[in-house]
């Protein structure tokens, strides 16, 4: 009998960190297994045998989807002849939805023998719940990282487990200092984003309205967060198109630099993301915007039909607002403007905001992911002797 093996599949840099983390606990649980994929450059180090870089997969949006199809296609079919070729006993698809559920249909269909495991549930609570039946025939277990995304499976027959959400056990252990900004200012930490348009349409409108803001409160900092090197070059020319002449009271930091800016920061403007749930984790009152290219967002509303409440996570998890959230039309430089005021003049504003930032902390409870997934997956591979005996 051939020995345990785990497919795994991360299609951007954050699966890639959840991936590495994953590979290191696996390689203490079952030293023996072997665990082969799709990743990026953390899980290549932390031991992945790799069949195919992450990299050819990271596109976004719609319409930028739809112009990498012809290449995804190709993809998809190379890597679904492979996992079948190899047959693993177990599969885990980290978050990147829309590939990873297609992945699995067509393993499905296909009588693949192994478990197909998913780790991070795709937006039904966004996308509707028309997907819940569909995920229920396809996958063997579900590792979500919220507790109402369990709930939402609740009535269905899938296997769901909260593994807990990874940001909690990071921001716990972390020892970073804050960054070093002159006490007598306050600080704006400007998030704008991860990706070479998400900057191109959110930092425009996000910096004309910190510049109008340094222009009236001498007292403040600005430090904007740069999430790749080559960005920094693009920011700058954004800034001196905008009239920031001169560099007094403003600092670049890389992403590295993200929680020790966290940390030092009274309020903050971000992108909507990853980021605003670190940001709630420490307690930073948070703007969030998010331009949207006009025919995501035609789609988003007149083809799927995506409706909700609230969009920043940070507020769905409360199941209430507790950052400001401006999203597509709703995001104008003067409604930023109005919200960054009040916060930099009602200190109570601030306080009310990081009290309800405290109870994100409180929902999510304290959990360790990657141990949990474990400790799963090994249940899993000890399963393995009487279903491969046939």
């Amino acid at each position: 009998m051939k020995g345990p093996s785990i497919f795994l599949f991360a299609g951007e840099a954050s699966g890639d960190l959840h991936g590495e983390k994953l590979i290191q606990n696996l390689r203490r649980e079952i030293p023996s297994v072997r665990i082969f994929g799709v990743g990026g450059p953390k899980m290549r180090f932390a031991g992945l045998e790799c069949i195919m870089p992450m990299e050819k997969f990271q596109v976004m949006g719609f319409v930028d989807v739809f112009f990498a199809l012809p290449k995804l296609f190709r993809q998809f079919f190379r890597l679904r002849d492979e996992i079948l070729k190899e047959n693993p006993d177990i599969i885990l698809l980290i978050d990147y939805p829309g590939f990873n559920l297609a992945m699995a249909k067509s393993l499905f269909k296909r009588s693949f023998p192994g478990k197909i495991c998913q780790y991070i549930c795709p937006s039904v609570w966004a996308w509707g719940k028309k997907r819940i039946p569909k995920m229920e025939k396809i996958l063997d277990l579900l590792f979500v990282t919220f507790p109402f995304e369990k709930e939402i499976f609740d009535p269905s027959k899938l296997q769901v487990e909260y593994v807990g959400h990874p940001l909690i056990q990071q921001t716990e252990s972390d020892k970073a200092p804050p960054i070093d900004v002159d006490p007598k200012y306050r600080v704006l930490a400007l998030f704008p984003g991860s990706r070479h348009k998400e900057l191109l349409r959110n930092f425009p409108s996000q910096i004309r309205v910190c510049k109008k803001l340094l222009d009236e409160h001498p007292d403040l900092f600005l430090v904007v967060s740069v999430a790749e090197a080559p960005f920094s070059l693009l920011l700058d020319q954004m800034m001196r198109k905008e009239g920031f002449l001169s560099k007094d009271r403003i600092m670049f930091v890389s992403s590295a630099q993200n929680r020790s800016l966290m940390k030092r920061a009274n309020f903050a403007i971000a992108k909507s993301g990853t980021c605003n749930l670190e940001l709630a984790l420490y307690g930073v009152p948070t703007i969030v915007t998010y331009a949207i290219n006009p025919l995501d967002l035609f789609i988003a509303r007149n083809l799927l039909r995506i409706r909700l409440p609230h969009y920043c996570i940070v507020n769905i998890i409360a199941k209430k607002r507790i950052f400001p959230e401006l999203y597509g039309p709703n995001f104008t430089q003067e409604a930023l403007y109005d919200h960054a005021k009040k916060f930099l003049s009602s200190d109570q504003s601030l306080e009310e905001c990081r009290e309800k930032c405290r109870e994100i902390g409180i929902i999510l409870e304290k959990k360790q992911p990657e141990e949990e997934i474990s400790s799963a997956l090994k249940n899993l591979l000890d399963e393995r002797p009487i279903q491969n005996l046939h």
